[in-house]
């Protein structure tokens, strides 16, 4: 007899079934079929998967199987009620319990019924004891606990109220347990088991490559202009996510009168009404874009989103990864671009001094990942899977530095001139007064403070004085140089070692074709419909007069690749339009015949 955590489990037929009738997938794709053999097999697994890689899946269709209700607990309230919509739109019975449902008396009445295949809650009522009263009035099947590196002190996003979960499900000790995070490093894993009850052979850890993503990562000189650039080769919708709330304003403001496109901001000092209205736009619309903080994204799953742009840098890869994540997530092709400046960095290190004492060196080391992946000039996928403990190829040929490698040039022996340039100037004054120093530039400032007569005066040639920018910027990013409270630049990190010639300085010039290549080539979007085929145009329309009707978004009837199979192959009957991928029985029952219809017309 198999054990449920051998690797080679398959999932039994009815599985199969269900996955074609109800969600109208062929196949599994991935780890999928491992993870939901696991569960339907009771063993309870942590499945680490890429954000698109159909993670809801795993415990949606085993939902539909096991006898009893799947307890899904997931962190925001946005996000249970826009995976509500989905299941209902495949026919799966399922409903949330949170403090906005005024139907919780029938959702109470319909568990206890045995009517759910799924009950979405947020891990604070989970972690109640009426709750626990509740389930034990039902019949749980499983407990699905979503972005679980929340619970994980080690985690990016770290939640207290995810440790009281264990109690919970320790209290149902023959439910099986399913943790699901697209974000774990290690460390992160090994503490997610420990946490929340699962052994640690069943853990299953899928690749982190998402290869539709292109990467890449610029100076930011005008946020405004870059990511504008961006949208304007970006025709669908889009997430920019900046770091305050008035930088959310300023930008959003900014892009719609330099776009003309529709941008809408997102933060947590907005009306609660305002918000949750310019969120519902944003995931009903095919071409919108929004400017947000971080806290927007984890409460949507929408599949369209063809760019997420940071304007200012995460903290951290996990974070990074996760963010961009939200890009591309119906698997056609997206960007993510990372615009960074000197003063991010400088910025966070200011505020290790604010993180409690246990976690700063975790801290620290999350803002030298960040420093390593924007001062690098080789592949930018390679490091973020090396951070996840992959071994990837040396290049992936969708990122900035493989499509468009960056020169790479000796800068040790620079970084040592401006590195003493400002130890010797008394560790006080800001880049532009060094660099004068270091080109021999003798004006008032720089005579009446001496500095016209220090050794390191006119080291710099004129060839590589262009370099200097460039490199302190680098040096900032690394920690080697600091800002000080009045504005100067002080040494710092691994300055000693870089003076002492203990370690090399490598410079990434960005390539002069840069410009005229990303106009050739795009920033690694897909038109929607490549061949300008007049009936997906038609198609789409329909699906938003559908969406509109239904009052859900246009993906939730159909992805856009589901309407271009419909355009390519043009299905004749009811049978041959069910064969298409994604199209599952229930939307085949409520949408096909007016599909078919228009199929006909063209």
């Amino acid at each position: 007899m198999r054990s449920p955590f051998d690797q080679t489990l398959q999932a039994p037929p009815e599985a199969h079934e269900a996955l074609r009738c109800l969600f109208g997938f062929p196949g599994f794709r991935g780890v999928q079929e491992q993870v939901v053999a696991r569960v339907l097999a009771g063993g309870s697994t942590l499945a680490i998967m890429p954000t698109g890689a159909g993670k809801s899946l795993t415990y949606q269709l085993p939902a539909t199987l096991l006898p009893g209700t799947c307890v899904v607990i997931s962190p925001l309230i946005a996000l249970m009620h826009d995976q509500l919509r989905s299941a209902a739109a495949n026919g799966i019975a399922a409903a949330t319990l949170t403090s906005v449902d005024a139907d919780w008396r029938e959702t109470i009445n319909r568990f206890r019924a045995g009517e759910l295949d799924l009950l979405y809650v947020a891990p604070e009522r989970a972690s109640q004891p009426q709750f626990r009263e509740l389930l034990e009035a039902g019949r749980v099947a499983l407990f699905a606990v979503d972005e679980a590196h929340c619970v994980s002190e080690w985690g990016h996003d770290f939640r207290p109220d995810y440790r009281l979960l264990r109690p919970l499900m320790d209290a149902f000790a023959a439910v099986p347990r399913l943790a699901l995070t697209a974000t774990a490093d290690h460390r992160t894993r090994a503490d997610i088991v420990q946490q929340l009850g699962i052994p640690a052979e069943g853990m299953i850890v899928a690749g982190f490559d998402r290869p539709n993503i292109r990467y890449a990562a610029r100076h930011r000189d005008s946020a405004v202009r870059q990511i504008a650039a961006l949208m304007a080769e970006q025709p669908g919708p889009g997430i920019v996510y900046a770091p305050t709330r008035k930088k959310v304003e300023d930008l959003a403001q900014k892009l719609a009168q330099t776009t003309g496109r529709k941008v809408l901001p997102y933060h947590a000092g907005l009306d609660p009404a305002v918000r949750a209205d310019n969120q519902a736009r944003f995931v009903a619309s095919e071409d919108m874009v929004i400017v947000a903080t971080i806290a927007f994204g984890m409460g949507i799953d929408k599949p369209d989103v063809r760019f997420v742009a940071h304007a200012g840098v995460p903290k951290s890869i996990e974070a990074y990864y996760q963010e961009t994540g939200r890009a591309g997530r119906d698997g056609d092709p997206a960007t993510a671009l990372m615009l960074w400046a000197a003063e991010d960095f400088a910025r966070a290190r200011h505020r290790l001094g604010e993180v409690d004492p246990a976690r700063r060196e975790g801290e620290r080391q999350r803002i030298e990942a960040m420093a390593a992946l924007i001062e690098s000039g080789t592949c930018r996928r390679a490091i973020l899977l090396r951070h996840f403990g992959e071994d990837p190829p040396a290049t992936c040929g969708n990122c900035d530095n493989c499509l468009d490698a960056p020169a790479l040039t000796d800068a040790t022996e620079l970084a040592r001139k401006l590195l003493s340039a400002v130890y010797r100037t008394g560790q006080s004054f800001g880049f532009g007064h060094v660099e004068k120093v270091l080109t021999g530039v003798a004006d008032d400032r720089v005579v009446q403070r001496g500095h016209d007569r220090l050794s390191v005066f006119a080291i710099v040639p004129g060839a590589e004085a262009p370099l200097l920018k460039p490199l302190a910027r680098l040096l900032q990013a690394r920690g080697s140089l600091v800002p000080t409270e009045h504005g100067g630049l002080a040494l710092g990190g691994d300055a000693r070692e870089i003076l002492q010639g203990s370690i090399p300085v490598m410079l990434a010039l960005p390539p002069r074709s840069e410009r005229k290549a990303r106009r050739s080539r795009g920033e690694g979007g897909a038109a929607v419909n490549p061949v300008a085929d007049p009936l997906f145009d038609a198609l789409r329309a329909l699906r938003r007069e559908l969406a509109q009707d239904a009052g859900v978004p246009p993906y939730v009837v159909f992805h856009d690749a589901v309407l271009r199979d419909m355009a390519a192959r043009r299905p004749a009957s009811l049978a041959e339009l069910g064969a298409l991928p994604g199209v599952g029985a229930r939307k085949l029952e409520a949408y096909g015949g007016a599909f078919l219809a228009v199929i006909r017309q063209h």
